[in-house]
């Protein structure tokens, strides 16, 4: 009985102890939470930083450990993570053709249900149609699971000089390009007409799929292999025929020799560029081509213009011990102040109307209104597990009809073949 009665008085004295703890966590304000993103490097990381201090100014609670990785190490990091159901990152960022895998596995967080959960809607001024690359299935009616972080999307760009002195300057399709590319053979010797990455794999199929889609061509249809149509001999034949204008070694080409020959002024019409590329084509100690370059959307043929979208999602991994900060974080970093900031500071291209619409950034980017066409008109990569596989076969056997080895319709049989062994 003594025992207890000592039990007891312990007790309560322990309970304004507790009591007094309690008052004092809540006297210091919010619970501290770290928060762990798994980004890209360079710019991309440059740009994740910036926001993710803006963040913390505003929310001292909040302190963030951003990993700035390779293109490779971020895929294979955040998939190991994410099928372990560790729930290392708060936020993951994702090239959109990665997303389907993850959406399809259940290993991110369902935005609706966040939004949802909040009493929000998600902000039409985000492009609808990269937003629709966060949606499983894909479309409009998709569930939600990532939302764009980074507007990438193909451009064109070409010598306005040259095109006003040759007359080529409202070029609407691909044989219009071509036929701009003999004139400038013949007439400029020192210049180079026609400037793409030839190099296999990702670097010529990006180049090439402009051409592809205009042409009416598919890559997949009803998830079955296309390469063996009308349309895709079309554009094979096409693009082996506008190449004959590109320099020699262009199989090798990459994009530091695609950004160097615009910038030097020795290139005059790249069929294909990306906002990364480009940022500094205005300033006079880096560029010969100050005011000469116009960097605008790409030219039809059967289709209107198809460039690639090139975009980064911005995904919560549901086992995160932390979605609601990852969630209002997530808000913060798409908002349109902090994406005008971070396209202001770092180059990043932005995945809202507005922000695309602000004349500042119109001054400093004059690219600017054909990028937003670009990336709300723009077509997605197939939305399969496949298409790492997909895009290094077709890579492959495109280069090697460009260098000579493979005829366009053996290089389009030998891609079929390969491509429904990877699908099968």
């Amino acid at each position: 009985m003594k025992k207890l009665l000592i039990l007891m008085a312990i007790a309560l004295l322990l309970v304004p102890a507790a009591a007094f703890a309690r008052g004092s966590a809540e006297a210091e304000g919010p619970q501290q939470v770290s928060l762990t993103i798994a980004g890209r490097d360079g710019a991309y990381g440059d740009a994740m930083q910036l926001a993710a201090d803006a963040y913390s100014a505003q929310n001292p609670n909040v302190s963030f450990e951003v990993l700035k990785l390779s293109g490779a190490a971020l895929l294979e990091q955040t998939v190991v993570d994410l099928g372990s159901g560790t729930g290392t990152y708060d936020l993951i960022m994702i090239d959109d053709p990665n997303a389907p895998r993850m959406m399809e596995a259940g290993w991110l967080a369902n935005l609706d249900d966040l939004y949802a959960e909040k009493g929000m809607s998600l902000d039409p001024d985000l492009i609808p149609n990269v937003v629709q690359l966060g949606r499983q299935p894909y479309g409009a009616d998709g569930t939600l699971y990532a939302l764009p972080h980074v507007g990438n999307v193909e451009l064109f760009a070409y010598r306005q000089d040259l095109a006003q002195k040759y007359g080529y300057a409202n070029a609407q399709t691909w044989e219009d390009v071509l036929d701009a590319a003999k004139t400038i053979a013949a007439r400029e010797p020192d210049i180079t007409p026609i400037l793409f990455r030839g190099s296999k794999g990702n670097p010529i199929v990006t180049g090439f799929l402009p051409i592809y889609w205009a042409f009416g061509a598919d890559i997949l249809v009803d998830g079955k292999p296309a390469f063996n149509t009308p349309q895709a001999r079309n554009a094979m034949n096409f693009f082996l025929e506008l190449a004959k204008y590109s320099p020699e070694g262009v199989s090798m080409y990459q994009s530091a020799q695609v950004r160097d020959a615009l910038y030097s002024g020795t290139g005059a019409i790249a069929i294909e560029v990306w906002p990364g590329w480009i940022g500094d084509l205005e300033n006079p100690e880096l560029s010969n081509v100050v005011g000469k370059v116009n960097v605008t959307t790409h030219p039809g043929q059967v289709e209107p213009s198809s460039p690639l979208i090139g975009v980064w999602l911005l995904g919560i991994p549901k086992d995160s011990q932390n979605i609601d900060t990852a969630f209002d974080f997530l808000q913060f970093i798409t908002s349109a102040d902090m994406q005008r900031e971070i396209a202001m500071e770092t180059g990043i291209p932005p995945t809202r109307v507005s922000v695309h619409q602000d004349s500042e950034l119109q001054a400093k980017y004059p690219w600017y209104p054909p990028q937003l066409a670009g990336l709300q008109g723009g077509m997605a990569r197939p939305r399969t597990n496949f298409w790492g596989e997909i895009e290094t076969a077709l890579g492959g056997f495109l280069q090697q009809a460009l260098i000579g080895d493979l005829t366009a319709r053996e290089a389009l049989a030998q891609t079929q073949a390969k491509v429904e062994e990877i699908v099968r």
